[in-house]
């Protein structure tokens, strides 16, 4: 790509496709550079004012929280302008949602903006706006309302991405029993194999509902294929933590020895069975 610039220096596709390389490497200096070139060429293009400021964003995350500080202030601009020329952009008003929940407030973190950019994601895509009302009041320390609007997401959407924020949601408030209740809904639903590995996992980890957790591992294990992302052993793994909860210890050692087998560089895995 650097060759094919250098003979075409004003090619705008290829000067974004540079940058979202330089992106994925996380060369986050190289990548503002790509779309600071962008954006004084074209101005009046929001995507290019949204990657700038998702690069700087991410460069941000990636140095001293001294530092960051200088550079936060040109992130919120860059989304803002995004903003400002294009009023049905997702992406950015999901940026700016998320900056503002995760900024404190003392450099310009705000729940009641991150609240509009909600509101107006929820006129462009309901799910959308309801995902980001969901995300805002969960770290508002609302709960309650956190999910009614997970839940409206749902009923809305239905998404695998849905039943996943409302899954995480209800782990991070300690409610395994309604995680699980969330994710058996999805399974039915969505009938994906990988969502009998998710409820097995809540089951392990909490010590609850064990014989359905060592069920949905099993049935994970039977069906499994590359596509369900998890690999085996973790589900090996799992199951070893079930069995130990049983103080069936024998078992607990053949699962966590056929997890460790297969992935031998795990040091979760070798940390449980020292726990046996």
């Amino acid at each position: 790509m650097t060759a094919f610039l250098e003979s075409n220096p004003n090619d705008l596709k290829g000067i974004e496709l540079l940058g979202d390389a330089y992106g994925h490497q996380k060369k986050w200096d190289k990548a503002i550079a790509q779309y600071q070139i962008l954006k004084q060429k074209r101005p009046n293009n929001a995507n290019y004012h949204y990657k700038y400021g998702g690069a700087l964003g991410m460069k941000a995350l990636s140095i001293s929280k001294i530092k960051a500080l200088g550079i936060i202030g040109d992130v919120k601009q860059s989304f803002l302008k995004a903003a400002q020329l294009d009023p049905q952009h997702i992406d950015t008003r999901w940026a700016l949602v998320e900056l503002y929940v995760s900024l404190p407030g003392i450099v310009g973190g705000s729940f009641s903006k991150a609240l509009m950019y909600a509101e107006q994601l929820e006129e462009l895509s309901k799910v959308d706006g309801y995902l980001a009302k969901g995300y805002v009041y969960e770290y508002d320390d609302e709960p309650e309302l956190a999910e009614k609007y997970y839940r409206l997401a749902i009923k809305v959407g239905g998404s695998v991405t849905c039943y996943e924020k409302l899954t995480e949601f209800y782990e991070g408030q300690e409610q395994p029993e309604k995680a699980i209740g969330n994710l058996e809904e999805a399974k039915d639903k969505h009938q994906r194999n990988a969502m009998h590995y998710q409820i097995g996992k809540v089951c392990a980890d909490y010590n609850i509902q064990l014989e359905k957790g060592e069920k949905c591992l099993k049935t994970y294990l039977s069906n499994h294929s590359a596509k369900d992302g998890v690999p085996k052993e973790w589900a090996y793994y799992r199951l070893a933590q079930i069995y130990k909860h049983k103080n069936n210890k024998t078992e607990a050692l053949v699962w966590i020895n056929k997890a460790i087998s297969g992935l031998p560089d795990i040091d979760v895995f070798k940390e449980f069975k020292e726990t046996i």
